[in-house]
């Protein structure tokens, strides 16, 4: 297995650490493909996260968002039901799903529905990071309707 050294970039630049922590964690998130899943973007600032999760229950998911990382747990209830399998190819394992979310990204809704767990995500910036329009002065006094200039 491949695996990527970071360490020259955290010698060769400074306050780009969180950044190098973004693609050590995505170069280490790779390696593990289970479960799959896609990035969907539906609008400008709108996206979708969908998961394939077959054969879990809502009840053995969980979804929790803290300090911009997307988490999403499954955990498959023990079955001590003795099963003999000609051929399994449906993975019941546990699983974590992180996904590093950029400022103002948040979850507005999580649906499952056939195996598929869907996680909307919108972008919601502050008024105050909004582009805003700014009129331009020229200096000159503007004339009220029916006034005549001094």
């Amino acid at each position: 297995m491949r695996t990527l050294d970071f360490s020259p970039l955290y010698r060769s630049v400074v306050g780009f650490d969180r950044v190098a922590d973004l693609l050590q964690t995505a170069a280490s998130d790779a390696a593990t493909g289970y479960p799959p899943y896609n990035i969907e973007r539906t609008d400008e600032n709108a996206y979708r996260v969908e998961i394939a999760v077959a054969g879990f229950r809502p009840e053995e998911l969980n979804i929790e968002v803290k300090e911009n990382l997307l988490t999403v747990q499954g955990r498959k209830a023990a079955n001590d039901e003795p099963r003999r399998y000609l051929h399994r190819g449906l993975a019941e394992r546990n699983f974590d799903r992180r996904f590093q979310l950029a400022d103002y990204v948040v979850v507005t809704e999580a649906a499952l529905a056939d195996g598929l767990l869907s996680i909307s995500l919108r972008r919601e910036l502050p008024e105050s990071l909004k582009p805003r329009r700014i009129e331009i002065s020229t200096g000159q006094s503007t004339l009220i309707e029916g006034e005549q200039a001094a």
